[in-house]
């Protein structure tokens, strides 16, 4: 249950921080990197391992940051 917490957390983190960009192409990257980031800690917590955590979370940000609009 702490491990889908913690997944929620992140993923909402994300969602909330990569609005902040102004750009379409600002906010894929910013959001890949906020996701690489929380992915490779929640990765590691649960086992999956920081790597495979960072390229699921990296690819996660970009895609919702190139998806949100700037308002």
């Amino acid at each position: 249950m702490r491990k889908r917490g913690i997944q929620i957390v992140a993923a909402l983190s994300v969602l909330i921080l990569v609005g902040c960009g102004q750009a379409r192409s600002t906010r894929a990257i910013t959001g890949g990197l906020m996701g690489a980031g929380g992915g490779a800690a929640v990765g590691s917590i649960t086992g999956l391992g920081a790597g495979t955590g960072a390229l699921i979370g990296g690819a996660g940000g970009a895609g919702i940051g190139a998806l949100t609009g700037h308002h």
